[in-house]
């Protein structure tokens, strides 16, 4: 908002400035035609007078363009972290989809059981094995048995708690 603010002034500035620089130069072209501007003295001044002005309008002409730049086109900071926050969503949100869909692919081939384990241990990474077997209403001989299958396929990690065991994803599902 403040890149808008400026490129106001500016454009302010510039017309007002304008306009003196055009007033002054009408006022010239009197006294250039009260004098007939034969070569004289007074005639060089009002010419070189002349091409100093020309070069004023030029430089107004650009504090013109940078103004109207400022206030058109010129994104702000916070506009452009806006945008930049929005992409580094969009970019979190698809790799979240990423790792579902690899979860997902893994859960296809497995059986009801295997599933709810592993769903149960994604859904609370430490998770011990006394607890699993509560959430998935089975056994725990069965839970062990599917655990140490997991184990040999490198998808869990088993770690010592107490008389019991924390498990762990080893992949970033």
């Amino acid at each position: 908002m403040e890149t808008k603010k400026l490129g106001f002034l500016i454009i302010g500035m510039s017309v007002v400035l304008g306009f003196i620089m055009f007033s002054y130069m009408t006022k010239l072209g009197v006294q250039e035609q009260t004098y007939n501007c034969n070569p004289t003295h007074e005639c060089q001044q009002i010419s070189s007078l002349f091409g100093l002005s020309h070069i004023a309008i030029g430089f107004l002409s650009f504090i013109f363009a940078l103004g109207f730049y400022l206030l058109f086109f010129n994104k702000s900071e916070a506009e452009a972290s806006k945008y930049s926050d929005a992409l580094e969503k969009i970019q979190e949100e698809k790799t979240q989809k990423t790792a579902e869909d690899k979860f997902n692919l893994l859960l296809r081939p497995l059986d009801e059981n295997e599933r709810k384990v592993l769903t149960s241990i994604k859904e609370q990474e430490g998770v011990t094995q006394s607890t699993l077997k509560y959430r998935t209403n089975l056994s725990k001989a069965k839970i062990s048995q599917i655990l140490t299958d997991f184990e040999k396929k490198n998808l869990i990690a088993r770690k010592a708690k107490g008389k019991t065991y924390e498990v762990f994803l080893t992949e970033n599902f």
